[in-house]
Parts: structure tokens; C-alpha cells; sequence
């Protein structure tokens, strides 16, 4: 009896000799590349990866020359830079696709022996798509070394692909459509034959006629048992390799037992013994009700993959820019920071940039959920990914390949994939078990049944493995969760984290940050005072003329109002360090700062009233002889912050803020949201220190914020949410972030949570009821197999369509 590879799992040729030592065992290698392949792992550490692995991985064959030449290449910078983010100093960040994984173990070795590297800062790996985000510092490992780590221990990795990540999962689908082509057809031929013998009465088919039936029908059942059900028997081996067993355990048992005894009766001709038209039935019933779940589960989540996709292929790369206009065809690869490119109406924009010249409008409803087109002229800002709706816009690229704003946000998806929600790790653990007791459930009725009717004892127990498959009570948590997360990224929320949507309904006080979160974040003119007789428009152009060469926000709020045409040059500008700016203009002195500054030297500085804007900056322009004019400067408030406190206060939750802003304008703010719970000038250790003493007192926070100064307080908090357009520490932080940095979605995350865990309690009893009803029917004899695999994959459609109403945009 020949032995099978302790690495791939293979036989061994004979007379083939490549050991390995295993735990003081020597063990069997079919070949010198899984025997290197194996020592590597085992030299390294990682052994462990034979004890919790659940299939073999695939035989490992020595790198070619002209690979490992390749792998080389990509330590280039100019290569790297179409899907390489070039972090601080030396630290890299890459999405690599890896190839041959089989099972969870697969990824717990490429994760350990990655991070045994050098210089590696963080390795994870997305199992659901096989995709791997590593950071690595480049002044001590290369990327080929990762690349050359990886195919070291039998795998593959390159670069992320979407195209060649969708022709895998194609190739997938396919399989599976082909496997339900055979099981389906073989099922119609087999019920042809089937349905005569059960319609016909006793002895009315003569015996040979009879049994070349059913010899029939045993021939077109073989496609079905050694074809169609292969990935039913692939998943039952992984998991008696572990010694465990799972959800396709019952089912392979039952095809196995069913079909087996068919033919044992076909053989020794006991006629009411040959059920192959039930075998048939239930292997298709079950590959088509899978399909089918495969099918609604890609639909929940192509919001979220959709994403990666957006970038397109090609740019047009203008040269002799502004003198001329000649464009040429590049890849989006080899676009660099500063190139212009002309962009064309109904082309998708390749990288983020700053229009240049042109008036178009672009949709973004895919990156930030705006459905609206959003205007571009010159100088606004454009993000990869978004489409040019009207007119041709020329543009200057700022950031590409994982610079760009959409790079981040597939990260952040990346990030939210690779945690398993609390709840699925719950119901997988009950799901184990479950399955065990069914085993055993099974084994008891068959006993019993075979001292009552010994003739229906196989039967019935097939019917209990069937029926009761625990594959709806394992779906019910991740297909709501991926449902809810795909539906709140087509908004503009991406969920970074798989706990939020779980947490957010049981959270019950509300704590904001205040500049960029209520507010804009930046200074703008708020209100403005002229005195009698003079001019509001040459007031404010006098100021933007004082303060043209100034970067203070202040000034920028000035110049801002004032409009983006050329100011009037002033003369003898000089400075006055915290106080103002003097200068001459048109023959005249002019002098323009705090009131104090032109108190200072007008003897007063009257203002229009005593309380004229108490709360925000005040700038005072006067000339040799009189106050001018007064500038209220100050942070505008969102507009959708007021509607969402609103609707925050009539759930009954508390709101809170925290601000390190002065206590003047976090006063003002706070009666401006009818917010009681205030706190000015906190630090970062002030805002912790007051989430915590919440969180003692048995509350549950939300806090949402977006500076460097949140990122601790937004780590702490049960859930945290920070604006998209606020630092990457924070958006780095937050478990949920707000892409285009509309408050209003708060409102649709707080409903679709709520509207989640519903679905999930649904999804559950329903689960559970309909083992509670199914199990017992089965037992007692009233189900037969195919109505217990109809009775299976149902339940499971059942939980993925219910799963499936989140994805609908009503929330």
C-alpha cells in the first residue's frame, strides 16, 4: 500500500525516498520540493500548520529562474508605484493576491511565516478573497524577498489584479454550474425511469424489465456520486483531517449511505431497497439551493468589490502643458505626480488631482454616496474613481496608484473583511456542535427504526442528515452583516469594523468632537460690519490686498470672501506678530487686525453692539483716521449637524461635546445644537478620561471625531466614526467612517444597525425553528430525503434573501 505525501498529500512513487522530521516521526515526502518546502516550515517554527491544516496544500515544485528574476523586478520604485503606498521614510504597504490557498491554516502560515521576516510591520490576509495587505519597512526587507518568502513554502503571490482575481472566480462559478448541469440532468434522466416503477402497481413491470430499470438508473446516478458531489466530499475530508467535523460532514454521509445501499440492494435484488432517483434529487437540490446562495451572497457584497474596479486602464497624459495641448495614450500605471491629463465626458478619473482648467461635474456617488454631480472648476479638488459627467476637464495629478483617496478606502474595506463579527464566531461555534449532535441523533434513529421497520430505518436516517444541516444558522449572522455593510458603503459609510453594525443599536450616549466634525473645520467670513458711508465691497477687497501674502486661516477666510481674482497690490506691508498687518494702499495708511491692534491706534474700537459676535474672531480694518470695517471670523456649522442631533435626542440618546476650542465659541455651539453636556478646551487625555468615566458608569459610547488629537478616544469608545476627510490616524481609528463627511448618515448607520440586528434575530430563530419543526418530522419517519434536501437548501435561501432586504437603498 503505497503512502501519501506528508505535505501535498499525493502518493509517493515507490522506491522514492525524501523524508522529514515531524515531531520525532519521519514522514513521507513525494518529491524534493514539498520534502524543501516542508523543512522550511517546520525549521521556521510553523508546525503547527500540519496540525490545524484542512487540506493538503498543493505539490510544491522549485521556482523557476525566470520567475525568481521577475519577482526581482518588483523591487523597482517606479514599478511599485502602480500598487505600492509609499508610507513614512521607509515604510510600504502593498495588496498582494496569493494562490494556492486551501484552508484557514493556509492563511495562519503565510501570515506567521511572512511576519518571521525582517522589517515586516504587519501581514493580513483577507480568506474570503485570498487578497493580503503587508506593510514592511523597504530599508530592510524587499518586497521580492516577501514574494520569494511566500513561494518558499508553496504558495504564490503577486500584485493584486482585480481582472485576474475575477477570472478565478469565474473559473469557480463555472465549476459549480457544471456540477449542477450533470446532477440536474442526470436527476431528469433517473426520474424517468423512477417514476414508472412507482406509478405502475405490483408485479405489472416483469422482473428483468424491472431491474434493467433500475440498472439504469444506478448508471446515470455515477456522474452525480463521483462528479457532482465532489466538493461535498472535499469539505468532509478537510474537516475529518482535524478531527472534527462540519456542516458538509451529514450531507456526504448521506449521499454515501444512500447511494452505497442502492446498489448493495441492486446487486442481491431487493426491490424496495433502489432509491438512486433520491440521490440524484437531493445532490442537485442542494448544489442548485448553494448556487443559488452564492449568487445572493456576491450581491451583498458588490457594493464593497465594486470599488476596486473603479480605476481604469488608460490616461491621456497631456505634454507641453499650458502651451500646448497635445495628448498621448500611457497607462495609469505610469502616471506620476504633477502630469496633466486631459480627461474626456463619460471617462473615469484615474487619479486624485486639481483641475486646472475646464468646467465639468463629476459623479461620485460610488466613493462618497452623493448622488448629486458635484461642479469642478479650476482648482477644485477630483478623486479617482469618479466620472466626468459633462465637458472635458484638464488635470493635475496629485496622488496615484495607493495614494489615491479610493486606495484607502479599499484598505479600510480590506481591514473590515478580515475580522470576524462576534455573532458569526457564536453561531459557527454553536453550528460545530450542532452538527455532532446530529451524527449522533442520526445514528440513534437508524437504530431505532430498525427495530420498528427495518426496510425504512436507512431512509429516515439519511433524511435527519439532510434536514437539519446547520448551513442557515451559520449564514444568518454574516450574510445580514455583509448585506448591511454593502448597503451602507453605497451611502458613503464604510464599516472598518465587523462589530460596529452589532454594537451601534445598544449604544446609548453620543459624544462629538467639535472643529471638522459639528463644524467645517476650516475659517470662514461669517458676518461683516461697514461703518456709514463707506463701502462693504472696497472694504473687504482692502483687507484681502493687506492680507495677500499672509498664510494665517484668518487671512485665508479673508481672501477666501474676497474672491480668487487678483487683489490690489498693497505697499510697506508689515507684520505685527498676534496682533495685525499695516500697509499703504492707494496713497493711504492702512492697518488691519484684533481690535486691541486698532484700539491701540484709533484711542477706541467701538463695536456695533456689546455682544456682536462675542464668540467668534474679530478683525478690525481701519484707516489713518477711523474704524473701517469689522470681520466676524469664525467655523461654520454643518449644516446637517442640527437635524441629526434631533434625531439622535428622539431615539433617547444623550449628546455630548468635547472641544479643545476655547470655552467661548464651544458655549456658543452647544446652545446652537441645544447640547447641555459640554466640555472646552479638553485635552486628548481629557476626552479618554471622560468616555471612561461613561463607560464606568455602564454606558455605551459613540464618538465621532476626525483629528490626531481623536484617534485615542476614538480607539477607546464601544463604536467610533470619523469624517473622511479628517486625518489618516483617525480614519484609521474609527470603526465606521463618514467618506463624504455627511452627518446625516449617522442617522441611516443608527436605522440600518437596528434594522441588522432585526434581521439577524429573523435570520436566527428561523434557523432554529425550522431544526426545532424539521428534526422531529424526520425522525418520526414523515420526511423522505429529497424533500429533506429540498427542506435544507431552502432554509438556507431563505436566511440569504432575508439578508438580502438591507441591501435595498431605502434607509
Amino acid at each position: 500500500m503505497s503512502e501519501n505525501c506528508f505535505h501535498c498529500g499525493l502518493p509517493v512513487p515507490p522506491d522514492v525516498q525524501f523524508p522529514v522530521k515531524y515531531r520525532e516521526v519521519d514522514q513521507p515526502t513525494c518529491c524534493a520540493g514539498c520534502q524543501a518546502v516542508a523543512v522550511t516550515i517546520i525549521q521556521s517554527g510553523l508546525s503547527d500548520y500540519y496540525q490545524h491544516r484542512t487540506e493538503g496544500a498543493r505539490q510544491a515544485e522549485p521556482v523557476p529562474r525566470e520567475l525568481l528574476e521577475q519577482i526581482k523586478l518588483y523591487d523597482s520604485d517606479e514599478l511599485q508605484r502602480s500598487f505600492v503606498r509609499f508610507e513614512a521614510e521607509n515604510l510600504r504597504e502593498a495588496s498582494l493576491m496569493l494562490e494556492g490557498i486551501t484552508c484557514a491554516a493556509c492563511v495562519w502560515l503565510n501570515e506567521q511565516h511572512i511576519r518571521q521576516l525582517p522589517g515586516i510591520v504587519s501581514v493580513d490576509i483577507n480568506y474570503s478573497n485570498h487578497r493580503a495587505r503587508v506593510r514592511w519597512d523597504n530599508s530592510r526587507v524587499q518586497l521580492s524577498a516577501i514574494l520569494e518568502a511566500v513561494s518558499a513554502i508553496g504558495y504564490r503571490a503577486h500584485p493584486y489584479d482585480a481582472e485576474r482575481q475575477e477570472a478565478l472566480n469565474q473559473k469557480e462559478r463555472k465549476q459549480a454550474i457544471n456540477r449542477l448541469w450533470a446532477a440536474g440532468l442526470s436527476m431528469m434522466q433517473v426520474m424517468m425511469y423512477a417514476v414508472p416503477i412507482y406509478l405502475a402497481p405490483d408485479g405489472e413491470i416483469t422482473p428483468d424489465f424491472l431491474w434493467l430499470l433500475h440498472w439504469s438508473s444506478f448508471i446515470l446516478t455515477l456522474p452525480v456520486v463521483l462528479y457532482s458531489a465532489v466538493p461535498f466530499y472535499r469539505a468532509t475530508w478537510r474537516d475529518l483531517k482535524t478531527r472534527r467535523v462540519g456542516m458538509d460532514t451529514p450531507v456526504t454521509i448521506g449521499i454515501l449511505t444512500a447511494f452505497l445501499s442502492s446498489f448493495w440492494a441492486l446487486i442481491n435484488k431487493v426491490e424496495h431497497g433502489v432509491y438512486f432517483d433520491s440521490v440524484s434529487m437531493f445532490v442537485f437540490l442542494l448544489l442548485g439551493g448553494r448556487y443559488l446562495e452564492g449568487i445572493a451572497r456576491r450581491k451583498a457584497g458588490e457594493a464593497t468589490e465594486s470599488l476596486v474596479k473603479l480605476i481604469p486602464a488608460f490616461a491621456h497624459r497631456l505634454t507641453g502643458w499650458p502651451d500646448r495641448r497635445e495628448s498621448e495614450e500611457t497607462t495609469v500605471a505610469q502616471l506620476r505626480p504633477g502630469d496633466v491629463i486631459l480627461v474626456k465626458p463619460g471617462e473615469t478619473i484615474p487619479a486624485d488631482g486639481l483641475v486646472l482648467d475646464g468646467h465639468s461635474a463629476s459623479n461620485e456617488a460610488l466613493l462618497t454616496g452623493e448622488s448629486r454631480p458635484v461642479t469642478k472648476d479650476a482648482g477644485a479638488a477630483v478623486i479617482a474613481g469618479s466620472v466626468n459627467a459633462a465637458s472635458p476637464l484638464v488635470v493635475r495629478v496629485e496622488q496615484t496608484g495607493q495614494d489615491t483617496r479610493l486606495a484607502g478606502i479599499v484598505r479600510l474595506l480590506d481591514q473590515a473583511l478580515a475580522e470576524k463579527p462576534r455573532l458569526a464566531v457564536i453561531a459557527d461555534r454553536f453550528a460545530s456542535g450542532f452538527v455532532a449532535l446530529l451524527l449522533l441523533a442520526a445514528a440513534g434513529t437508524y437504530i431505532g427504526w430498525h427495530y420498528i421497520e427495518p426496510d425504512r430505518a436507512l431512509w429516515i436516517m439519511v433524511a435527519v442528515l439532510v434536514i437539519s444541516c446547520p448551513c442557515a444558522l451559520s449564514l444568518a449572522t454574516p450574510a445580514a452583516l455583509t448585506a448591511a455593510s454593502g448597503h451602507l458603503a453605497a451611502l458613503g459609510v464604510l464599516t472598518t469594523r465587523g462589530h460596529a453594525l452589532e454594537t451601534l443599536p445598544k449604544i446609548s450616549d453620543v459624544v462629538f468632537d467639535k472643529t471638522g466634525t459639528l463644524t467645517h473645520g476650516d475659517m470662514r467670513l461669517l458676518d461683516s460690519w461697514t461703518a456709514p458711508g463707506r463701502d462693504a465691497a472696497a472694504a473687504l477687497a482692502t483687507a484681502a490686498a493687506l492680507e495677500q501674502g499672509s498664510e494665517h486661516p484668518v487671512a485665508r477666510a479673508l481672501l477666501a470672501a474676497a474672491g480668487d481674482g487678483p487683489h490690489q497690490a498693497a505697499e510697506a506691508l508689515r507684520n505685527h506678530p498676534g496682533r495685525g498687518v499695516t500697509g499703504r494702499l492707494n496713497g493711504r495708511d492702512w492697518r488691519i487686525g484684533s481690535p486691541e491692534f486698532i484700539a491701540a491706534q484709533l484711542g477706541d474700537c467701538p463695536l456695533p453692539s456689546a455682544d456682536w459676535h462675542s464668540d467668534k474672531t474679530l478683525i478690525a480694518l481701519a484707516d489713518e483716521s477711523e474704524l473701517v470695517a469689522l470681520f466676524a471670523i469664525g467655523d461654520a456649522v454643518r449644516a446637517d449637524a442640527a437635524p441629526l442631533l434631533r434625531q439622535l435626542k428622539q431615539r433617547g440618546l444623550r449628546v455630548h461635546l468635547l472641544s479643545g476650542d476655547g470655552a467661548g465659541p464651544v458655549s456658543s455651539l452647544a446652545r446652537q445644537l441645544d447640547i447641555d453636556a459640554h466640555i472646552a478646551r479638553a485635552t486628548p487625555e481629557d476626552k479618554l478620561a471622560y468616555v471612561g468615566r461613561l463607560q464606568a458608569a455602564g454606558k455605551r459610547v459613540l464618538m465621532v471625531g476626525d483629528g490626531i488629537n481623536d484617534a485615542p478616544v476614538l480607539a477607546k469608545a464601544d463604536v467610533s466614526i470619523a469624517m473622511g476627510g479628517g486625518t489618516d490616524v483617525a480614519r484609521a481609528s474609527g470603526d465606521m467612517v463618514l467618506i463624504g463627511d455627511r452627518l446625516g448618515l449617522i442617522a441611516n448607520a443608527f436605522e440600518l444597525s437596528r434594522k441588522t440586528l432585526s434581521v439577524i434575530r429573523q435570520n436566527l430563530w428561523w434557523a432554529a425553528a425550522y431544526n426545532i419543526v424539521a428534526l422531529p418530522l424526520a425522525i418520526a419517519g414523515h420526511v423522505t430525503p429529497w424533500i429533506a434536501s429540498l427542506g435544507m437548501a431552502s432554509s438556507s435561501l431563505i436566511v440569504v434573501g432575508n439578508a438580502l432586504r438591507l441591501v435595498k437603498r431605502k434607509s
